[in-house]
């Protein structure tokens, strides 16, 4: 009886230990996480920025080295400027030709308007002139009617009219050239003034250019290869530098269709770093792909359609970047984890490390 009592004990035993068994790997399917908690292998990147030269030209200095942290509008390296500062001296002498052009213009512009100054004058004393010889001859006309003048002096009368008209007609023929000639010395100060524009227009774009001759980081970051030397001679668009943003730094990983459709942007992530095992990194989820990244062959059954794989961004808080600059390593491999619903609560062991 004492056997047999012991019997049942021990397959009632053995039920619970299974049962509780069964329980916990249903709770946290058979990886020590519940059931809510997705994850996945990804390494940490962040944004890299190409620091290029805008004009082809020689290294003349690197100002930084691998491994530098550099702030925004800090100078990183200097382009020689040797050919565009001659461009330069070049372009003021040319940009002080235009002034005196534009000053000429307008010398020859004021003495076209002199010119038609006198040109009026002379209209006016060819109409003078002319009102007295029609006057005179009007008289003498007379005169001759009466037999008390002779008629060489009538002829002598309307040649004198008939020469002033003409004296008349080209001095207002002057007055139209004299008119003309202004609209041309005023074109010549418009064409002059627009040179002034262009030469200044050129010393302005070499000046741009000599700016961009020297190269600052266009944000805070870490230099993270030095791809030209001192005496290069690089193209236009040519690297020099390459540098990291750390202030945007992610975990990029993969997580099969199922889990991908339950999860938000702006979820809640975890990251661990195989480096940093004891520390547990707060993120975001700030990208899940469209499209999966990898697939099988044929998509034709549930069961395939689930092992389609799907790149998933876990990006760590900017704060918490500028927190621990000094630690921030690209590169570094680690898991990410997900929590996919968000009543429910995270794993101890990913609560009690969390970095602050």
């Amino acid at each position: 009886m004492a056997k047999r009592q012991s019997g049942w004990l021990i397959a009632l035993l053995l039920i619970v230990v299974g049962g509780g068994a069964y329980y916990g790997w249903k709770t946290f399917e058979g990886d020590g996480l519940p059931a809510n908690i997705a994850h996945g292998n990804g390494r940490i990147e962040a944004v890299e920025i190409d620091i290029s030269t805008k004009t082809g030209g020689r290294v003349k200095d690197i100002l930084v080295d691998e491994g530098d942290f550099v702030s925004a509008g800090q100078v990183l390296a200097l382009m020689d400027t040797n050919q565009l500062d001659a461009h330069r001296r070049q372009a003021v002498a040319e940009h002080r030709r235009t002034l005196v052009a534009v000053d000429t213009a307008k010398s020859v512009v004021a003495q076209r308007e002199a010119e038609r100054e006198a040109a009026l004058a002379t209209v006016s004393q060819r109409e003078a002139q002319l009102n007295a010889a029609e006057t005179t001859l009007a008289r003498t006309e007379r005169l001759m009617e009466s037999r008390t003048t002779s008629q060489q002096v009538v002829d002598d009368g309307r040649a004198a009219a008939a020469s002033a008209r003409a004296a008349l007609a080209a001095s207002r023929a002057q007055v139209a050239a004299s008119e003309a000639a202004i609209g041309a010395a005023r074109a010549q100060v418009i064409d002059a003034e627009a040179a002034v524009a262009a030469a200044s227009a050129a010393i302005e774009s070499i000046d741009a250019d000599i700016a961009d001759s020297t190269l600052r980081a266009p944000r805070d970051g870490r230099v993270q290869y030095r791809v030209a030397q001192l005496g290069e001679v690089l193209g236009a668009g040519g690297r020099v530098l390459n540098i990291v943003d750390l202030s945007d730094v992610y975990m990029a990983f993969f997580l099969p269709t199922a889990e991908v459709g339950r999860i938000a942007l702006g979820s809640e992530a975890r990251i661990v770093l195989d480096a940093a095992a004891a520390y547990t990194i707060p993120a975001k989820i700030s990208f899940v792909a469209d499209v999966a990244q990898f697939t099988p062959k044929t998509v034709e059954t549930d069961e395939e359609r689930q092992k389609l794989m799907f790149r998933v961004k876990a990006k760590i808080p900017e704060a918490l970047l500028k927190k621990y600059i000094q630690q921030v390593k690209t590169g570094l491999p680690g898991i990410a984890y997900v929590n996919l619903d968000p009543a429910a609560p995270w794993p101890e062991s990913l609560t009690t490390t969390l970095v602050q």
